[in-house]
């Protein structure tokens, strides 16, 4: 009777004020050398009635008690718990209501019991306090066999801890079989769909001690999603695992992977990472919906005059022209966007990229895979050789990447490219700085742009604002222009889901190479300078991007704040 729960049998028993605390602390010394349940000694020693024992029980967990379970269970009951949950858990239902099954637990105090069987039977649970022996009897009853504890994980957390090769690929079995349980399979495509139909750009699965979070990414901010109990972790990180075709036994070390997911009949492509960490395996994923990207650079929100600029370059039989930003700013976004103009039978269009997050027909597009020695250096020489009009290389890394992409302007090919820079100014000294002579960057490079993403007001709940006089206060400098000026907010709606925002919207920052731009560039001079020419002669920054994005109520002074 409730083995291996003395402590809290002790403890709701001198709560309860039924044994003094000499007595509880005479029966476990005893329990110890009889090998004894405490609960059990409490009983035999005529302390306690078993009735009376069961009752504190419940009263301790909060939960109902069953003073008699009845042998006839119906029917509807019994077939809302597969036999093998039933024993492997040792539960038997009680009753099922038309909201909740209640359960008869032959270990009520098991942590996470009723998260668990939730989880799994899709359904809301309540635990109830029975006899333990009586539960036992019954569930052989109905279900035939004896109760089966689930079979313990710890061997997963060490992969050296399993016996041997055969050890670990017969432990692979056990838990590829686990991820195909319905709950999991449910529980896994559920977030999935919810997630590409939110828009969200990412979706993590982290494991910590004691918790299994499950968050996405929406508009740039990470959203929390009922999780599965902690318990279960292991066994939908397996289930991503196995639709991305990665390695379930090897968990030492990081992998990458790739679904394919249709979700209302589109396909969506998730980019799977994992990383082992000191509570398991965390699990990213990148959702790239192939019906997500724009058709036009008019989808991009691009400012009139930057648009021209863009679409001015990119119409140039050869030259340099990047897109710089941090990580998640859109880069990708817009260079597809520029292809899909420039797109036509009468050019030869070649992509590297990591991955190939949009396949774009009539556009020849390769995956690079440096651990094959397929690098975007590699791929651009062999790009050279295919005769193309065209060139866009994911990013540039390294100096060898950024020469053959010189080279390649200079020799008749218009190169697009992602450069990871705070500004437009930045990706000219960053270049620099990796060892591009600057008489060739001068020659080549035709354009810079550098872009942010921040999320745009809903326009369900959207509502003025006057700025507050202190506006600029610890702001950088250019926000004093916008104090006390009408902006907007969003107040929280169903729509946003009390956000706010809705969406996002691109500031830009638009650096078109000049006789005084290239000059400055041949001496090398600091992003400062360059900055500060381009915008004598005309250049909006980032900052002044973002403050017209307020006053056109496209976003929040919060937002753009929180970038600079």
């Amino acid at each position: 009777m409730y083995e291996g729960h003395d402590q809290a049998v002790a403890v709701l028993l001198r709560e309860s004020g039924r044994v003094s605390a000499e007595t509880l602390a005479r029966l476990r010394e005893a329990c110890g050398a009889n090998h004894e349940s405490l609960a059990d000694a409490v009983v035999g020693c005529a302390h306690v009635q078993r009735a009376d024992l069961f009752r504190a029980v419940a009263s301790h967990l909060g939960t109902p008690c069953v003073d008699k379970l009845p042998d006839a269970i119906s029917s509807e009951a019994l077939e809302a718990v597969p036999g093998d949950l039933a024993r492997r858990f040792r539960v038997l239902p009680w009753r099922k209501g038309p909201a909740v099954l209640e359960l008869a637990a032959v270990d009520p105090f098991a942590p996470g019991l009723a998260g668990d069987l939730s989880f799994a039977l899709g359904c809301e649970v309540q635990i109830v306090v029975a006899d333990p022996a009586r539960i036992a009897e019954l569930i052989g009853v109905h279900y035939g066999g004896s109760a089966v504890a689930e079979e313990g994980e710890s061997a997963w957390r060490h992969g050296g801890d399993v016996r041997g090769r055969a050890g670990v690929q017969a432990a692979a079995a056990r838990v590829e079989r686990r991820t195909a349980e319905a709950p999991v399979v449910r529980f896994v495509n559920s977030v999935l769909r919810q997630a590409v139909r939110d828009h969200a750009s990412d979706v993590h699965f982290e494991p910590f001690e004691g918790e299994f979070r499950v968050r996405c990414r929406v508009d740039g901010s990470m959203r929390e999603v009922a999780a599965p109990p902690p318990s279960r972790a292991l066994a939908v990180v397996s289930r991503l695992k196995v639709m991305a075709g990665l390695n379930i036994a090897e968990r030492r070390v990081p992998q990458d992977g790739r679904i394919r997911f249709s979700v209302d009949d589109r396909p969506v492509d998730l980019r799977v990472s994992t990383l082992p960490t000191q509570a398991g395996e965390s699990v990213v994923l990148r959702v790239l919906d192939q019906t997500s990207a724009p058709v036009t650079l008019e989808g991009l929100g691009l400012p009139a005059g930057v648009e021209k600029g863009v679409r001015e370059v990119i119409q140039r039989p050869n030259g340099l022209f990047l897109v710089t930003g941090p990580t998640g700013s859109g880069k990708t976004t817009t260079l597809y966007g520029c292809l899909r103009i420039v797109n036509s039978p009468g050019l030869k269009i070649l992509t590297a990229e990591d991955p190939v997050e949009y396949e774009v027909e009539g556009i020849t597009q390769l995956a690079v895979n440096p651990s094959i020695g397929l690098s975007f250096a590699s791929a651009l020489r062999s790009f050279l050789r295919q005769d193309p009009d065209v060139l866009l290389v994911g990013e540039i890394r390294d100096l060898d990447t950024a020469g053959v992409a010189i080279q390649a302007a200079l020799t008749g090919h218009l190169v697009m490219s992602t450069l990871h820079t705070n500004d437009a100014a930045g990706a000219v000294t960053r270049l620099v700085d990796m060892g591009v002579e600057p008489f060739l960057l001068s020659a080549t490079l035709e354009a810079v742009l550098a872009q942010r993403l921040v999320r745009r007001i809903c326009p369900a709940c959207r509502e003025s604002v006057e700025l507050p006089g202190d506006f600029p206060a610890g702001a950088a400098p250019g926000f004093a222009a916008a104090a006390g000026r009408m902006a907007y907010r969003g107040r929280g709606c169903p729509a946003c889901m009390g956000t706010g925002y809705k969406g996002r919207v691109g500031i830009f920052e638009w650096l078109r190479m000049t006789e005084a731009v290239r000059e400055l560039i041949m001496e090398r001079a600091p992003a400062a300078l360059i900055q500060r020419t381009a915008t004598e002669q005309g250049m909006e920054t980032l900052r002044d991007s973002g403050l017209r994005a307020i006053a056109d109520g496209l976003t929040t002074a919060e937002e753009v704040m929180r970038l600079f």
